[in-house]
């Protein structure tokens, strides 16, 4: 009889285990396992990073793996493949040799995570913090939608998805390990296949690709550094870069197959650069002084045209312009002055200012809706006291001349339109003591900025603000 009954009792004891193991699985919230015993059994609790309390608990929910890459109020609490980069692992950690720490130190009102669970969670995400599955949450998708914005005091550059606006990845940028050489313009190209970095406290351009941001290549551009701003041409063919310099050089690269063309010198304090619509002629800001160059592309004029109206082109600081853009006509230059605090209307025909219409605070810089016909200008402050309050974000209604002030962020400089997303990314350096909280991290020295968003159709600023990391300052889009 027992032999009989042998078969039958296997079978139940076998189904009894295997319910068992699925209990488990799903109590670790396709986690690894032993992260899942971290994650789920001492983080999301009742009252912390669970569904019922996570809105509480900085909008933060660690009951499942892809809860938690549904990031937080802040942003994205965990970056695949950088725990340095990783906010979650600063609140969890107590042990300096480990990594940063931050407070509140995590699990609340409890025992900290011992160093073990500390050394899991890290190694998790510096392994990809893959699903139990093994999947991982920012790969398989080359076309991806992004966003790309220079950290000037880590040497990385953010890499942002645009459907969630969360941070997905952190990339090295240039070339001197223990050197911060200050990551300063990010461009993509117009096919969306590559973005390029310059940098201020080093000599190159370097190239990379969209589809995974691996590195592609680097180009020496000059002896100068203080290369500040760059632009691309039309085609993606050509960059043009500036070295902010009183003897300051304009390098014409070759970044199909990265090489300096040339770089002629001579440009008192050459900085932003737009081409004109035939893509034959630029036109370079001196941001000290009043005027702008002209220089056609193969370098055989420069001239010096003021926009400063009844008054020659002078190197005395007095206009300081900033940044210039092409407009979408064609037909028309926008430039920003950081001394007369306003955006310049420049006729390119007849080389004369047009209009001129006022921002906050030293005026940065500066993109257009043609779908609107709108200028969005940022300002570093809204008052001349350069240690208080927030930065603003000028609205300026090309049909009308009409201009509303927009207060928002602290220290906005990098500016960039969604208009598939009916939204304008502001990025805000946030360097002074008094400005927002940021997270600390040990990689870098100097403050957290962050992103802050503007709808476009109706000039709401969202509540909710994306956290980078130390000095972003400007930001490309990957349409």
């Amino acid at each position: 009889m027992l032999k009989q009954l042998f078969p039958i009792l296997f079978l139940i004891f076998g189904v009894i285990v295997s319910c068992k193991r699925d209990v488990g699985i799903a109590k670790v919230g396709d986690y690894p396992a032993e992260v899942g015993k971290i994650m789920v059994h001492k983080c999301a609790t009742s009252g912390c990073h669970n569904d019922a309390s996570y809105e509480a608990a900085a909008g933060l929910n660690l009951s499942t793996w892809n809860d938690l890459f549904k990031g937080s109020k802040s942003g994205s609490s965990v970056i695949p493949y950088s725990s340095k980069f990783s906010s979650l692992c600063y609140f969890v950690n107590t042990y300096p040799d480990l990594g940063a720490i931050n407070a509140p130190q995590m699990p609340l009102n409890t025992s900290p995570l011992t160093r073990e669970e500390v050394m899991t969670i890290n190694s998790w995400i510096n392994d990809g913090a893959k699903s139990e599955k093994g999947n991982e949450k920012w790969e398989g998708n080359p076309n991806r939608k992004k966003l790309y914005v220079t950290n000037m005091g880590c040497d990385v550059v953010t890499v942002i998805d645009a459907e969630t606006q969360l941070p997905i990845k952190y990339v090295d940028v240039g070339n001197k390990p223990g050197v911060i050489e200050v990551p300063h313009t990010v461009r993509v190209s117009g096919d969306g296949q590559f973005w390029y970095v310059s940098f201020i406290g080093n000599n190159i351009i370097q190239k990379y690709r969209c589809s995974d941001d691996t590195f592609v290549g680097e180009v020496v551009i000059g002896p100068n550094y203080n290369w500040h701003t760059m632009t691309l041409s039309d085609d993606g063919k050509r960059a043009y870069a500036s070295s902010f310099e009183s003897n300051g050089r304009i390098a014409f690269v070759d970044v199909e197959h990265m090489r300096l063309i040339r770089n002629p010198v001579g440009f008192a304090f050459p900085h932003g650069i737009a081409l004109n619509e035939a893509n034959d002629v630029l036109y370079i800001t001196a941001q000290i002084g009043n005027f702008i160059f002209k220089v056609d592309t193969a370098f055989t004029f420069v001239n010096q045209i003021t926009i400063d109206p009844g008054f020659a082109p002078s190197s005395t600081s007095k206009i300081d312009a900033q940044d210039i853009i092409l407009s979408a006509d064609k037909k028309k230059l926008f430039i920003t002055c950081e001394k007369t605090n306003d955006v310049r209307e420049f006729d390119i025909a007849t080389e004369q200012i047009t209009n001129i219409f006022n921002t906050g605070y030293q005026a940065q810089l500066v993109v257009q809706s043609a779908a609107k016909n709108k200028l969005y200008v940022t300002a570093m402050y809204d008052t001349t006291a350069v240690n208080k309050g927030d930065g603003l974000i000028s609205v300026i209604d090309l049909a009308t001349s009409s201009i509303q002030h927009i207060k928002v962020g602290f220290m906005p400089h990098g500016i960039c339109l969604d208009e598939a997303k009916d939204l304008l990314y502001i990025i805000s350096k946030n360097a002074f003591s008094n400005g927002p909280a940021p997270h600390h991290i040990a990689v870098c020295n100097g403050r957290n900025g962050y992103m802050n968003f503007i709808r476009l159709s109706t000039l709401e600023v969202l509540k909710k603000k994306t956290e980078l990391s130390v000095g972003p300052w400007w930001i490309s889009l990957r349409k």
